[in-house]
């Protein structure tokens, strides 16, 4: 009997999976545009379809031409963008119609960082203030709580504390995006969004930003969505790829198999078009 009763708890266990941090479930997006008829405009397919989970500490490098969709599904994983048809959830809740408290919660958790941080970031603002705003924002801690984190975050990505009184005109590309990346860790969030953090970037200085991820991932566990058009890029940061073309996941795999096995036409063109900047020994 006792025999019976622990293998029932063994497999309850198993069929325990830990929550994802973000669930997209059959995600349509369609944009219309401004050609065609008043009454009967065209339109645009972003995203057909599209169901996929990241789980905590997971990185997922989402791959594919501009125009492929995979923006837009960042966009939709950080409340940004309203899907069409489909459901989107945040650790179990359905948020598909957010409310303003579930932006808050959901700003709280992912953070975004984007392609170019010379835009990202307020020309006008020092380091300083730009770390500890989102603090200010989401009201956490005070003021004295607030200025240290923001001396941890500078350290943490790797830059000296003068940088703090600085403009960001006055910083180079790389020195920017790891500016960006503290920004993003300000809130302690579970999940990165980044969207071609590397390709506003000299090629000697993606390389650096590259390796300052992967160790911050490892460092605090968080889970990652890495978009990129260089799939020979997404291969050293990624736990899983997916492959997106026409708005579709033509292709999904752990980084191995799509490398190793790949499946669909349009990878193969990829992994044959797109040779890497990097150097061989990155990530090993």
């Amino acid at each position: 009997m006792s025999e019976i009763v622990t293998n029932a708890a063994d497999v309850q266990a198993a069929s325990e999976e830990p929550t994802p941090i973000i669930f997209l479930d059959d995600v349509k997006v369609t944009f219309k545009t401004r050609t065609g008829s008043l009454l009967h405009p065209n339109k645009v397919h972003a995203v057909r379809g599209l169901t996929l989970k990241l789980m905590p500490g997971e990185t997922i490098g989402i791959v594919g031409e501009s125009g492929c969709g995979k923006s837009t599904t960042a966009n939709v994983m950080c409340g940004l963008q309203k899907p069409t048809e489909g459901r989107v959830f945040f650790k179990g809740k359905d948020v598909t119609n957010r409310t303003a408290a579930d932006r808050r919660t959901i700003g709280r958790v992912i953070s975004v960082v984007f392609q170019d941080p010379a835009t990202a970031l307020n020309a006008r603002m020092s380091v300083r203030d730009q770390l500890m705003d989102p603090m200010i924002v989401h009201k956490v801690g005070d003021e004295a709580y607030r200025n240290q984190r923001v001396n941890e975050l500078i350290e943490m990505v790797g830059l000296p504390e003068s940088v703090l009184d600085a403009l960001p005109g006055q910083m180079s590309g790389g020195q920017r995006q790891r500016v960006a990346i503290a920004r993003a860790l300000a809130l302690k969030p579970d999940a990165i969004i980044a969207d071609e953090p590397t390709s506003a970037l000299d090629v000697s200085v993606r390389a650096q930003i590259l390796n300052l991820l992967m160790d911050l991932k490892k460092e605090l566990n968080l889970a990652m969505v890495f978009i990129s058009h260089d799939i020979q890029t997404v291969r050293y940061i990624s736990d899983r790829i997916i492959v997106m073309n026409g708005g579709l996941a033509v292709e999904e795999g752990t980084a191995e198999e799509v490398f190793n096995n790949p499946k669909d036409e349009y990878t193969r063109l990829l992994l044959g078009a797109a040779p890497s900047l990097l150097h061989p020994d990155l990530g090993k």
